[in-house]
C-alpha cells in the first residue's frame, strides 16, 4: 500500500499526522510526503530562498524519524496561494498523484485559518476526482488538523474539523515527537501551538476518543470501493 501525505508546509506532515506515519512505516507501507510549497519562481515577498535550505534539510531528517520512504518538494509559493491561479496548483497536485500513485491521500482540512490549506485541499479535491485515470488507484481521501491553523477560523463562518477517524498513536506517539524536535526552525514554546506540549496535548483528548492514550485525528473525504 501506498500513502500520500500532502503538506502544504513542510512541518504540517508531522503536527497533523506524524504518528500516523510512523505507524503506517512500522506496519511496512510505503509513505510518501509531498511538500507542495517552497520559495517559488519569482523572488518571494516575504522570505529569502535560503530559508529553505533549512527547513528542507529538517524535513528530510524528520521523515528519516518518521520511517517515510520518500520526501517531494514542489516550489508553488509559500503564503501565496491565495493569489497564485488554480490551474497551476491543481497541476502540481496533479503531477505529485500522476508520479506516486496513491492508494490513501491524506490532505490538510480544507478550512484551516491558513489559506494555502485550502487551495491545496481544493486541488487535491479537484485532481483526485475518482472517475479520473490517475485517481484509479486512490480507494481513500482524509483531511488531517494541524493545531496551528485547523482550530483558528472564526467560529461558524465555516465547517468546523470534527473528526470521524481515529488512529491509536499510543506506540508512536514518541515518534512523532522526537520528529517535530527535528524542526528547530519551527519548534515553539510549549504554551504554543507548535510545540511539544500541544502535540501531547492533542494527542491524549483525540485517545479519549477511542479509548488509548494517544491518537490523532482525521475527517475522511471520500471512499471508493472499485
Amino acid at each position: 500500500m501506498t500513502i500520500l501525505v500532502i503538506a502544504p508546509h513542510a512541518d504540517d506532515e508531522v503536527l497533523g499526522m506524524g504518528g500516523t506515519i510512523a505507524r503506517f512505516a512500522v506496519q511496512g507501507k510505503k509513505v510518501v510526503i509531498a511538500v507542495m510549497t517552497g520559495h517559488g519562481e519569482a523572488p518571494h515577498p516575504i522570505w529569502p530562498k535560503e530559508t529553505w535550505d533549512k527547513i528542507r534539510q529538517e524535513c528530510r531528517a524528520s521523515a528519516k524519524v518518521l520511517g517515510a520512504a520518500e520526501v517531494i518538494f514542489l516550489e508553488l509559493p509559500a503564503a501565496c496561494l491565495d493569489v497564485t491561479p488554480a490551474w497551476q496548483i491543481n497541476s502540481a497536485i496533479e503531477k505529485v498523484i500522476a508520479q506516486v500513485s496513491p492508494n490513501v491521500i491524506y490532505v490538510p482540512f480544507a478550512y484551516d485559518l491558513h489559506k494555502d490549506h485550502g487551495s491545496i485541499a481544493y486541488a487535491v479535491t479537484v485532481a483526485a476526482r475518482p472517475y479520473l485515470s490517475r485517481a484509479k488507484t486512490v480507494e481513500r481521501v482524509l483531511a488531517y488538523e494541524t493545531l496551528s491553523e485547523t482550530h483558528l477560523a472564526p467560529p461558524y463562518l465555516a465547517p468546523a474539523f470534527q473528526p470521524n477517524v481515529f488512529v491509536d498513536i499510543t506506540e508512536t506517539l514518541d515518534t512523532k515527537l522526537n520528529a517535530m524536535r527535528v524542526y528547530e526552525s519551527q519548534l515553539q514554546e510549549d504554551h504554543l501551538p507548535r510545540s511539544i506540549a500541544a502535540l501531547k496535548a492533542l494527542a491524549t483528548l483525540r485517545g479519549t476518543h477511542i479509548g488509548c492514550n494517544a491518537a490523532e485525528g482525521f475527517v475522511l473525504l471520500g471512499e471508493y470501493v472499485r
